[in-house]
């Protein structure tokens, strides 16, 4: 690997500094990720849709394309691990390489190794290395060593960054519904959902599913591409090859110089021993044996000429021997017993501690090993000590409760079955009884059953008060609207919030209301 023309700085990062320099690196080259990407994966889409509308199956296309995802992150992985030695391959190339590159380890990738969770990880090795066999198993395991938990920590989070995006889709179409709308549009939905999806309905969950994986997986391919970076960086020591790599250039492109600045001095001094003539050349003295040889004063041998203190030289050396870090000898003191019986006493104390501590510690391991059997025996002692005074209690407990007689209920909102012929009389008798919740109740079932008639409409049973305002927009009057929105609201804050109109109010509303819907009197 030409480490030497990467345009990353590297260096020993953390793992998650790994994960944003991957991800730094798919924003840097988006244009040739995505580009490639959507002429790749749109096709693949559109045949997957039409088979499964074929079969009128749509949610194996779905499927198929979740499952074809380690297929399409090499195009992410081709453009990115070729950029970053500064040779960011066209779209044309990158597509015409998917149709060989990778393809012995796609049949693995797509089958045992589809759920790996370090899938983002490991592909750099499958792909790029090229190694099989024991040594891939060997690659692995070293390459992924610390960075296997955060490689795991990366791909649940980009799975729950690709939820995120298809509930904001979801989201998104819900906000631009009317809000009056929404739970008619609600229900709607739950009712197409019992019956079965519609085939649009299915196709546009498709295409968000698609969409969301598009946006998050080439940021998951490059966070785990910066992940194998930094390993092999941690474990190669890439950032130093580099930078001895540069000082060897350097070294190599001074050492021309150099040569050439030795040979002219060294042709300086020959030419300046040719000129002043070479030192005449004594002979060797004679051999001799190493009894006759006399033995040469080392002084001047050394210093020459230069008269030598030897007293001070003598000095310093003394001292330099006393330095600590230089005398290789180490003295060790210690206090010793005179006679050998005291200290034999002293020994047998010690083992008689020791034993004395053996024994506490036999205990406590005794205790704490069955200690609790013994607290649980002595509970079941204590519990048959005192068996006269709670097993009568106990047996109290299995006799059946009382039941308290039902309060009879007063008060209860019960309306006849057939509304009066005068409405509007029986309901001012009912509020001068003290009945004004039964007034107002026979208020607003007579005006619910006179908007029906104008609107032209069946209510279903157990409609709610917000279905019948709903309803009598289609009443022609907007006059006979508002009157029907009072009582409704008149009715709900009587009803739920126990706020009851005044009497002049409740005249005032009866007589609208029997105004417009031409009550009887």
């Amino acid at each position: 690997m030409r480490i030497e023309q990467l345009t990353v700085r590297l260096r020993a990062r953390s793992d998650w500094e790994a994960i944003e320099l991957g991800m730094a690196l798919v924003r840097q080259h988006a244009g040739a990720i995505w580009k490639p990407w959507l002429w790749f994966t749109l096709p693949v889409f559109a045949l997957l849709n039409l088979g499964a509308w074929w079969i009128d199956q749509m949610w194996v296309a779905a499927l198929l394309m979740w499952w074809l995802k380690p297929a399409f992150d090499r195009i992410p992985l081709y453009v990115i691990s070729r950029a970053v030695f500064s040779s960011v391959p066209a779209t044309r190339d990158t597509l015409r390489a998917q149709a060989h590159w990778g393809l012995r380890t796609l049949p693995h990738l797509l089958s045992w190794r589809r759920f790996s969770p370090v899938r983002a990880l490991y592909m750099p090795i499958d792909l790029l290395e090229g190694v099989q066999g024991e040594r891939l198993r060997q690659r692995r395991r070293v390459l992924g060593g610390q960075a296997y938990g955060t490689a795991i920590l990366l791909t649940w989070i980009c799975l729950l960054f690709q939820g995120v995006l298809m509930l904001g889709g979801i989201v998104a179409v819900v906000m631009y519904l009317p809000q009056d709308l929404l739970p008619d549009s609600v229900q709607a939905a739950f009712q197409i959902a019992a019956i079965a999806w519609p085939a649009w309905f299915e196709l546009a969950w498709n295409a968000l599913a698609w969409a969301a994986i598009s946006v998050i997986e080439p940021f998951y391919v490059g966070a785990g591409f910066g992940l194998y970076l930094n390993r092999r960086t941690q474990i190669e020591a890439w950032d130093l090859e580099i930078v001895f790599r540069k000082l060897r250039a350097r070294l190599a492109a001074a050492v021309p110089m150099v040569l050439a600045a030795v040979l002219w001095a060294g042709a300086g001094i020959a030419d300046a021993q040719e000129r002043h003539g070479a030192p005449p050349v004594t002979p060797a003295p004679a051999e001799t044996t190493e009894e006759e040889k006399p033995t040469p004063p080392t002084l001047p041998r050394v210093f020459g000429d230069q008269r030598v203190d030897d007293r001070a030289f003598r000095k310093a050396a003394d001292q330099a021997y006393r330095d600590p870090l230089l005398d290789r000898r180490h003295v060790q003191s210690g206090w010793e017993r005179r006679t050998p019986e005291e200290k034999q006493q002293e020994e047998d104390a010690q083992d008689g501690d020791r034993a004395l501590l053996a024994g506490f510690g036999t205990v406590l391991a005794f205790i704490g090993e069955w200690g609790l059997w013994l607290v649980v025996g002595v509970l079941v002692v204590m519990l048959l000590a005192t068996v006269r005074y709670w097993w009568p209690w106990m047996r109290g407990l299995a006799r059946a409760p009382v039941t308290a007689p039902e309060a009879p209920q007063t008060g209860a909102l019960v309306l006849p079955e057939a509304l009066p012929d005068d409405i509007a009389t029986a309901a001012r008798r009912l509020w001068r009884d003290g009945r004004p919740r039964h007034a107002l109740a026979l208020l607003y079932r007579a005006s619910v059953d006179s908007m029906s008639q104008r609107a032209d409409l069946v209510l279903p049973p157990g409609a709610t008060e917000a279905e019948c305002l709903r309803a009598s927009r289609r009443m022609p009057l907007a006059e006979d609207r508002r009157s029907f929105a009072r009582i409704v609201r008149t009715w709900q804050y009587a009803a739920y919030a126990e706020r009851l109109p005044g009497d002049d109010e409740f005249d005032a509303l009866v007589g609208e209301l029997q105004q417009r819907y031409g009550w009887a009197a």
